[in-house]
Formats: structure tokens, sequence, C-alpha cells
């Protein structure tokens, strides 16, 4: 049986900001005490359009699930612990994911075990660094192009930011029409490629993680994801 990851998206009104606030206070731990859970982070997200302090997105929250137990998994979103952002929240969604290649650590540790398997259909990207203190100038510097051309990318069908915290943890989901498309992305565009080739000299991140996953499901409110008009992007 394939791994199974989750990704869950929750979208909460302005007036409930600051009790999105108490959760992310009290559910970190309590998500990764769920049963079947390998691993789990409960983040923060951006608008994806900058990627520093600046881009924080207030009114979305995202928990990324690694899980040992598919039975835990399907059972999530009857839990406690999904019932108390539902009863916040305007609008979710969640996605069902196996892992295809994982390269780096999470928090000290490989988080996905990945197939090493090729897929067709939609795919979706996960990037997560923590900055080097010294460094976190430079890299928010060094970013902005990439983030305007990562919006004109042909078949990007969502994106944005995600973080443990408003600075030093930086990371990215987006989603593909196809493996094509993330390629065709990530080592031809030119904004992209610069910043990964500065990358091994300026010495960014004291800890990193790239992840490619198959997207088995998608349910809920695409919205939420800042889903795009796929007509639109299969330029």
């Amino acid at each position: 049986m394939d791994p199974l990851v989750t990704l869950h998206v929750w979208r909460v009104p302005r007036r409930r900001v600051p009790a999105a606030f108490a959760r992310l206070a009290v559910d970190r731990r309590r998500l990764r005490a769920l049963p079947g859970v390998r691993f789990g982070k409960l983040l923060g997200t951006g608008t994806g359009t900058g990627f520093g302090p600046g881009d924080a997105d207030l009114t979305r929250y995202a928990a990324v699930v690694s899980w040992a137990d598919p039975d835990a998994a399907a059972a999530f979103d009857g839990s406690r612990l999904a019932r108390d952002w539902a009863r916040i929240a305007d609008g979710s969604a969640r996605v069902d994911l196996t892992p295809l290649v994982s390269r780096g650590r999470w928090s000290g540790v490989e988080p996905f075990a990945a197939t090493g398997r090729r897929a067709d259909g939609t795919i979706l990207a996960l990037t997560r660094a923590r900055l080097a203190p010294r460094k976190a100038l430079t890299f928010w510097r060094a970013v902005p192009p990439v983030a305007r051309a990562l919006h004109e990318a042909p078949g990007l069908l969502a994106r944005f930011g995600v973080g443990e915290a408003p600075v030093g943890w930086q990371g990215t989901v987006s989603v593909w029409r196809s493996a094509t498309d993330l390629t065709r992305f990530a080592y031809r565009q030119p904004e992209h490629r610069a910043v990964v080739e500065r990358t091994p000299a300026d010495r960014w991140y004291a800890e990193e993680l790239f992840a490619r996953f198959a997207v088995r499901d998608i349910s809920g409110d695409r919205a939420v994801l800042g889903w795009q008009d796929e007509k639109e992007n299969a330029r």
C-alpha cells in the first residue's frame, strides 16, 4: 500500500484570527499525538507573492500529516482537532497525496516515505527551509522575481506560502497540472534557476526540504487553496 500524506487547509474570517492563533498554540502537539501520525506540522500560511515576513496570510492555516495508518487518516476529519478548526473556519480543503520524491529534513527528520516513482496527472510540490539568521535579508531580496515568475508559470493550479513562524521558516506549496509543468518551472525558468544556483554558495538555509507528491484526491473548497483557472494556466 502506498504511503499517504494529507494536506488540510482552513480559511477563517478575520474576526476569528485570535481563535486561530490560540488553536495554533494548542494543536501542534495534539496533531502529533493523533493515532497513526508519523509526522505532523500545523502551519501558518502566506499569499505566496513575496515569501517574506510581510507575506503572512492571517486568515488561512494548514496542516501537513504523514500517516502510518490509512484508517486513521480517513478518520481525521472526524477528530476533535479537525472539528475545532471547522468550528472557526468558513472554508476548508483536503488534499490526499502519495509522496514520490523527498530530499532533505524537516525538524531533523525525513518526514515522507517517498516511493521514488514517476506519476502522471496533478502534482503537488512542497518546499521548506529554515533560514540561517544572517542570510535571511539576502534571501528575501533574491526571491521576489521568482514569486512573480511563479504566478505566471504555465500549468500552475494553486500556490501559497507556509511557515512555522513569521520569520525564519519559509516554505511553499504549489499544485501543478503535470510533472512536466513543474519541471519546466523548476529547472528552465531563468529567475528560479538563478536562485537555485546561488543556494550552495550563499548558504541561505540551515535546513531544507523538497518533496513532490502525486495528488490522489482534492475535497472541499479549492478556493481555499488559491485555485486558478486551469484554462488560463494551460498556456
